[in-house]
């Protein structure tokens, strides 16, 4: 890539020279706001129908609704482009960062158990650096949903993508899976690892070492 001077030249020089195509993210969509009440009711009918009505359970409906309410599910109420743009700040040096070791708890949306294990997130700066904190609060914005561990590192890399503009960036998580582990094969000890990358082809390798892809990782 030939050398550019100013930053929004570097910028565009940066977009054309892509060939890893960038996944758009959808438009945010306002939710109505959560009904703790009928997910209580919900949950308790789901209880009964399972022939489950031991004084054990009593009152679980609400705790149930309350841990998806207030832990969960709280990422569908965060605005990640704003949180990457409130911490981006300018650069003029190329700078590699990686944030190693980010904890993650995530849903399944498939059969609402946990899954459990952490993300290194890694990128080259050109133009725009971000506050690292501001990392680990995007991987858990992203986790705190209903969402597949694959939808997870590619929605990290479009936010951290399309704000920062880095000459590549990468999300690599590393998940036990609730439920491969409780039902089915019971594979206990199973871990699941996916990277999401956007970069030039040449770049990958450098992005896979900072990732430490195939190096494994204690969930």
């Amino acid at each position: 890539m030939p050398e550019v001077g100013a930053p929004s030249e570097r910028r565009a020089a940066l977009v054309r020279s892509r060939v890893m195509p960038q996944r758009s993210q959808a438009p945010s969509t306002s939710r109505p706001p959560a009904d703790r009440q009928a997910a209580a009711a919900a949950i308790e009918a789901f209880l009964r129908a399972l022939g489950r009505d031991e004084p054990e359970v009593r009152g679980t409906g609400a705790r149930v609704a309350d841990m998806f309410v207030d832990e969960l599910c709280t990422g569908y109420a965060i605005d990640t482009r704003r949180l990457v743009e409130a911490s981006a700040i300018d650069t003029t040096s190329p700078t590699l960062v990686v944030v190693r070791d980010v904890p993650v708890v995530t849903t399944c949306p498939h059969h609402l158990l946990p899954s459990l294990g952490t993300a290194t997130v890694a990128f080259k700066a050109t133009v725009r650096l971000l506050g690292l904190g501001t990392v680990a609060a995007l991987v858990d914005a992203h986790a705190r949903r209903l969402a597949l561990q694959e939808k997870i590192g590619e929605s990290v890399v479009d936010d951290l993508d399309a704000v920062l503009t880095p000459e590549w960036v990468g999300c690599r998580l590393v998940l036990a899976h609730g439920c491969m582990i409780a039902r089915g094969e019971r594979s206990v000890g199973t871990r699941v690892e996916t990277v999401a990358l956007r970069g030039p082809a040449d770049r990958v390798a450098e992005a896979h070492l900072a990732l430490g892809v195939g190096r494994g990782a204690a969930p």
